[in-house]
């Protein structure tokens, strides 16, 4: 379903192409043409996955999964402080989070409600049966600052366009738009920061490798100097495990969607080159 998605019906299809222009524009054509490919079918099946694995109980998703860092993340939250743990669309996130509450952790998530009820419905059931607490994305902070005051793991997803409130940082070298409410809370309650993505292990059937380390920087003494500095850090980290993995990251997002007002005003040639889709144009907006 998936690669149909993508081959045929060509649903974003051209936001996934020029994603990768801008991101690999030192690759050739035929070799983002397959990443793109590729990134549909995993994003099916990994779809599938996740209904599948929300039916089974803590002991399958413990087996499932294979979690690398998690001393480091256990003893962060032994301290009583609070954790925030970041992750993006990487991999399959969701099972990360599981991978995570399994194991005994406290863990509570921001996530976007969906637009169709059933869809949204079955998503939220299956997140609760796999032992995570999901607060929506409205009033999220609030929720996650009460979250760290009781000890608990903060989660979020944060590899979104964030609008124009969002904090524009290099992503593959190019200014995105992203939310520094991640840091802000770090900073502000002293709860350490942990990037995750659990990325599927090639030539097994769903089973994954879930990766957690420690992002941190010297504090300078100004805040909104040190938020930039420590979004700026989560960014380049996720960067690179996208670079592993290119497949597996959700490129169908328009992840550059607001530009700065100073690189809109520099020459065209600084813009990604356009790249035809195989077939039929992209379709859709993002919300």
């Amino acid at each position: 379903m998936g690669w149909c998605a993508g081959r045929v019906l060509g649903i974003r299809r051209r936001v996934v192409d020029e994603n990768l222009a801008r991101a690999f524009p030192q690759r050739d054509a035929r070799w983002r043409r397959e990443v793109a490919i590729a990134s549909y079918a995993h994003l099916g099946r990994e779809a599938v996955a996740m209904f599948r694995l929300a039916g089974d109980g803590p002991n399958d998703v413990i087996a499932r999964t294979e979690v690398h860092g998690f001393a480091d993340l256990e003893r962060a939250v032994a301290k009583g402080r609070g954790v925030v743990v970041i992750t993006a669309h990487l991999g399959n996130w969701e099972v990360g989070g599981a991978a995570l509450a399994a194991r005994g952790i406290s863990l509570d998530a921001v996530a976007v409600r969906q637009r169709n009820r059933l869809f949204d419905r079955d998503l939220m059931e299956s997140r609760a049966r796999l032992g995570l607490r999901v607060f929506p994305r409205g009033g999220a902070a609030r929720a996650m600052l009460r979250s760290i005051e009781e000890g608990r793991c903060a989660g979020m997803v944060a590899d979104q366009d964030a609008g124009r409130r969002g904090l524009f940082v290099d992503f593959f070298g190019v200014p995105a738009s992203t939310s520094r409410g991640p840091a802000a809370i770090s900073l502000r309650t002293g709860a350490p920061l942990f990037l995750g993505v659990a990325l599927a292990i090639p030539g097994e059937r769903h089973r994954y490798r879930v990766e957690l380390h420690e992002v941190s920087i010297e504090r300078s003494g100004d805040p909104d100097r040190d938020i930039e500095r420590l979004t700026q850090a989560h960014s380049t980290m996720l960067e690179e495990w996208v670079r592993r993995a290119p497949e597996q990251y959700f490129w169908q997002h328009r992840r550059w969607k607001r530009r700065p007002e100073r690189v809109r005003s520099e020459a065209p040639s600084n813009s990604p080159p356009r790249v035809q889709a195989d077939r039929g144009p992209g379709t859709g907006s993002d919300s």
